[in-house]
């Protein structure tokens, strides 16, 4: 086991033998990592913790520490982290809360860029980029491979759906739907399907341009969400994408962004 003599680590904590723990950091009592994650310096965890395999924590990151919210108390709430992530520098990863589940959680293969805030009761999905000084506030969840640029920051309650692209500099205080792209210069605009993203990843065009013609039917002014939903059934083909849109938006308590 690779511990810098420098590092503080707790007896109760529970470090895999391939686990690297770096100079100066400190590891609290039921903090668990597991094999090949390397704490590269000055890291700070408390528990309950948990972190799986070959995740790699670059200076300065914060992890599983106390709550901001005003309501938290002091009971028992945890942090479980998948494997593969990259965690960069200054990192801030607060626990739960009873209100909100009492668990933070993220997934699996994310880049939490620097200064990126991930708060109380979050979760985070697999997949994911957040971009420099990304913030969430609590209670956020984030889908599988959504991407969300630098500088955005995310209110309570939020919900950013599968695929989304959210550009640099947004303030988001409503839902994102699933495969969007969305960015708001002052106010928050559904520029459409994040054309790019879905092609990378093995969407086919027609999959594409279902999703297109739903944002546009969404997004028609002449029509309220109820309604535009019933379009969507009526002239879009059928799939499971489309699908999955519709039920984000029925199952949203924000309403989402347009």
């Amino acid at each position: 086991m690779a511990i810098h003599p420098s590092a503080i680590v707790d007896p109760a904590a529970r470090i895999h033998p391939e686990a690297e723990i770096g100079p100066f950091c400190v590891i609290g009592p039921e903090v668990e990592i597991g094999a090949r994650t390397r704490l590269m310096a000055h890291i700070y965890m408390e528990g309950p913790t948990w972190i799986g395999e070959d995740n790699l924590f670059y200076p300065y990151a914060s992890v599983g520490v106390a709550s901001q919210d005003l309501k938290y108390r002091g009971e028992r709430a945890e942090t479980r982290i998948g494997s593969r992530n990259r965690i960069r520098e200054f990192v801030t990863i607060h626990r739960g809360t009873e209100g909100g589940g009492a668990l933070t959680s993220i997934g699996d293969d994310n880049l939490l860029m620097a200064y990126v805030h991930i708060a109380h009761d979050a979760r985070v999905g697999s997949h994911c980029i957040l971009g420099n000084a990304t913030t969430l506030a609590g209670h956020v969840t984030i889908e599988d491979y959504a991407i969300v640029e630098a500088f955005s920051g995310v209110h309570q309650f939020c919900r950013i759906g599968r695929h989304a692209f959210v550009g640099g500099y947004s303030v988001l205080t409503q839902d994102v739907l699933p495969f969007s792209m969305t960015v708001t210069p002052r106010d928050s605009k559904l520029f459409g399907a994040n054309k790019v993203g879905l092609k990378r990843r093995g969407f086919e065009s027609e999959t594409v341009d279902a999703l297109n013609k739903c944002f546009r039917l969404l997004t028609n002014e002449s029509m309220n969400t109820s309604q535009a939903i019933e379009a969507i059934h009526e002239q879009v083909p059928p799939g499971k994408e489309v699908e999955e849109l519709i039920e984000f938006i029925r199952s949203g308590k924000r309403g989402f962004i347009k």
